[in-house]
């Protein structure tokens, strides 16, 4: 595979990694269960894809997940790499565990916005999450049971349910996520 550079947007190296690998977006709309227009708005940039989405679009074309989740702190405009960082207008993240090459375990911090939910889908991917709230009010979601964390509080659960986050208090919230991903 070309290396790639790293000033890159996401959706640019997802391209170009698909491209070399000789796959088509109806490919990655079957092996992902997202639409070919949703794979497409990602990769023209249009759309920032939320970590789930980005765990099973890296599973899908065989690369280790780190290779598009990289922050791009080394780029020149930084309000580009923000925009990278920002998952959804309420919702940013920070890898913890950049170099993870190759690893099942993941793990960001996560800032939600006060009163404010993720927007878009639901999250489901293969495997298992921990969240650990420090600060904030989160409702979580998982299929049809929601649980209120407050800060020191943690849930563990099965992430191939359907979830859900939500910032019930009127501080910005932040939270350590762990995926599992096999």
């Amino acid at each position: 595979m070309p290396r790639l550079k790293k000033d890159k947007p996401l959706g640019k190296r997802m391209q170009e990694i698909r491209a070399t690998k000789g796959l088509s977006i109806e490919f990655l709309a079957n092996e992902t269960g997202f639409s070919a227009d949703y794979i497409s708005s990602v990769e023209k940039g249009e759309t920032v894809p939320p970590v789930a989405a980005i765990l099973r679009l890296s599973r899908a074309l065989e690369i280790d997940s780190g290779i598009l989740l990289k922050e791009e702190m080394h780029t020149a405009d930084k309000r580009k790499a923000e925009g990278f960082r920002k998952r959804t207008e309420d919702y940013s993240y920070r890898t913890l565990t950049p170099e993870a090459i190759h690893k099942h375990l993941k793990a960001f911090k996560v800032f939600i916005d006060p009163v404010s939910d993720h927007k878009g889908v639901s999250y489901q991917h293969e495997g298992e999450e921990f969240i650990y709230v420090l600060k904030g009010t989160i409702e979580v979601t998982v299929g049809d049971n929601t649980t209120v964390l407050s800060p020191e509080n943690s849930i563990h659960f099965n992430s191939s349910i359907v979830h859900k986050l939500k910032n019930v208090s009127s501080e910005k919230a932040e939270l350590i996520v762990v995926l599992y991903t096999p």
